[in-house]
């Protein structure tokens, strides 16, 4: 590997319910649609968006469903299953809360971010091609980082 390559996915959905009382309730999903990827570089792009990769044509989708949260101090450890290409694995990604704001419209905002590393092997996206001084264009190791924020709701009676 060369140099560290960062991209986005710029469509996404999702949602989830963060209890503070017993972060154990927590739960959060997220679906990602793979053609949306962004690395600043059409070329790129397009080959990621291929076979080589995450095969976009066959599966549009990435998922995360969680399946358990634990919170430690301000800190929170979300474990769920990650699909990608029709695998699914168990991942952990751990969350910094970093604040609460009331926006312009009175909502509650909340804001966590996280950050994990994934192999991405376990998934199926192997592509890769050696470098003629040695070592590999593609690192396996991709680190991945979200930020979210959310908008507290109303106990519902």
């Amino acid at each position: 590997m060369v140099t560290k390559v960062r991209g986005a996915f710029n469509e996404f959905s999702g949602g989830g319910l963060i209890d503070f009382e017993n972060p154990a309730n927590s739960q959060v999903q997220l679906t990602i649609q793979a053609a949306s990827i962004d690395t600043r570089s059409a070329d790129r792009d397009g080959h990621l968006k291929g076979n080589d990769f995450f095969d976009m044509a066959q599966f549009p989708e990435i998922t995360f469903v969680s399946t358990s949260a634990a919170k430690n101090g301000d800190a929170y450890a979300v474990t769920g299953d990650l699909t990608i290409k029709g695998i699914s694995k168990s991942v952990t990604v751990n969350f910094d809360f970093t604040g609460t704001a009331v926006d312009p419209w009175g909502n509650t905002r909340i804001g966590f971010e996280g950050k994990t590393t994934i192999d991405r092997t376990d998934w199926g996206v192997n592509w890769n091609t050696p470098l003629d001084g040695g070592g590999v264009l593609v690192s396996e190791k991709i680190n991945l980082e979200f930020e979210l924020s959310a908008i507290r709701s109303a106990d519902v009676a």
